[in-house]
């Protein structure tokens, strides 16, 4: 037999109980207090209804929070390349017909110093970088060999690639004028050639050639490729040489081994970063440059790119993706919903006679479906508390799973690309709150409609209720 001290009505206040504010606290928190007691009737069922949400409020943190770190490691990488910089690379076409038609295999495409001298006429620029760059080039010490790429720069590119110095300098503008033989090695470069030897003063084979080391970079983190024109770059296993000296010992044309045959290709220079006096001006300095290559290369080999239009791409891209982040996690909270719905559906059934004495004994409507919105408000803000405290746990979690993954299978860590290897989540505010918040909202929309239910009942018919 239900004792009817468990169940008591929405009763009149008592006659000193003061204000009708200080009533209503009263009676919600009465209310509050019943619902807990309620759910705890039923610990199992409860549990789970409230893992439904804790579920979905942690997949939404933890989903926008690695969204955000992906974002952010992309944003970085176009940052790196400068906001105020625009970059010009040297992009090969396919062979021309004329070249084809000479039985010649030598492809002549790209930047030249022409263009050099016309970027640096523009008014708001204010300093250019050239370089030249030539891939899988063979570098021996002794009886050790590395497959490098040789950078033919000048003094500045040190400075924009952001490269800091482990020991000795790097490339000077009197190397460039006096066209020395000598190169600054990447650190991957320097520890396999050298390994527990000092590189400095020491010469090294590059190209057939020898260079004297004068100076060693320390380890940079590799960057991932930008769109199809901005390729990712490992700084660590480079050796810098100066430009005027790559031009003298190598020259523009470079003759390449490959499957079946030999291909060759003319190029003058491979990248210009030009950068301009203030960031207002990389649209309009952009534009006078492009201009300029569909005037003198007609062939389009070359590609722009312009790390502030990436950057705003960058953001655009980040906003989509979190929103779709979010309406996955969503589906979880939906789930989580329907739980609930279900839960307090049985819950108004097995207490149909408990609210036909309530009902009896005065309770309104809105008593009724008061009582059954705050069970239903326990159990989403319980859910959605212990996921906000979940949802703090990922970058532990990420942290974890990339140490059992290095220490048990090594193999599988190493073929995961650095720039997705080392990927941190970055737990944004606002998805903290918007995940509580919506479980809140959950709560309600889901058990508003069992506790209209419970509250329409007929109160005879309820009293009936086996």
């Amino acid at each position: 037999m239900v004792r009817r001290a468990a169940y008591p009505a929405a009763a009149d206040p008592e006659p000193n109980a003061g204000a009708p504010r200080d009533v209503f606290v009263t009676k919600l928190l009465q209310t509050f207090r019943l619902g807990v007691k309620s759910l705890l009737l039923h610990k199992l069922r409860s549990a789970l209804a409230v893992l439904g949400i804790l579920i979905g409020v942690t997949a939404v943190i933890w989903l926008v929070a690695m969204g955000e770190g992906v974002s952010h490691q992309a944003q970085q990488q176009i940052k790196d390349l400068g906001a105020t910089n625009i970059i010009v690379r040297s992009v090969k076409p396919t062979m021309s017909s004329s070249a084809a038609a000479a039985g010649s295999f030598f492809v002549e495409y790209g930047l030249k110093g022409d263009d050099l001298a016309r970027f640096r006429s523009i008014p708001s620029v204010i300093g250019t970088v050239p370089l030249r760059e030539l891939n899988q080039k063979d570098a021996r010490y002794l009886d050790r060999q590395l497959d490098v790429r040789i950078v033919g720069c000048r003094a500045q590119y040190a400075e924009l690639n952001q490269l800091r110095i482990a020991s000795g300098r790097f490339i000077a503008d009197e190397d460039e004028r006096n066209v020395e033989n000598v190169c600054v090695l990447g650190s991957e470069t320097a520890r396999t050639l050298f390994r527990y030897e000092d590189p400095l003063g020491r010469s090294i084979l590059l190209d057939d050639k020898i260079y004297v080391v004068v100076g060693v970079t320390e380890f940079r983190d590799a960057t991932g490729s930008i769109g199809g024109s901005f390729s990712g770059q490992d700084y660590n296993r480079d050796v810098y040489i100066p430009l005027e000296t790559l031009k003298a010992r190598i020259g523009t044309m470079v003759l390449t081994a490959k499957a079946g045959g030999r291909e060759g290709e003319i190029v003058d220079l491979s990248q210009i970063t030009v950068t301009v006096r203030d960031i207002e001006d990389v649209d309009e300095t952009s534009s006078i440059i492009r201009r300029l290559l569909e005037r003198f290369h007609p062939n389009n080999d070359y590609a722009l790119v312009v790390p502030k239009e990436l950057l705003r791409q960058a953001e655009v891209t980040r906003m989509m993706f979190n929103a779709l982040l979010i309406v996955v996690a969503g589906i979880s909270l939906l789930v989580g919903g329907i739980g609930i719905m279900n839960i307090m559906l049985a819950t108004v059934t097995e207490r149909t006679r408990e609210i036909g004495i309530r009902r009896a004994l005065g309770a309104k409507q809105r008593d009724i479906v008061y009582q059954f919105l705050s069970e239903t408000l326990v159990l989403s803000a319980t859910g959605g508390l212990l996921g906000v405290l979940l949802g703090f746990s990922v970058p532990y979690v990420v942290m974890s799973a990339r140490w059992f993954v290095g220490e048990f299978f090594p193999a599988a860590m190493a073929s995961i690309p650095p720039n997705i290897r080392d990927i941190a989540p970055r737990i944004a505010p606002w998805s903290v709150i918007a995940a509580f918040f919506i479980s809140i909202f959950v709560g309600v929309v889901f058990g508003m409609y069992p506790a209209r239910r419970a509250s329409q009942m007929d109160p005879i018919d309820a009293l009936r209720h086996e």
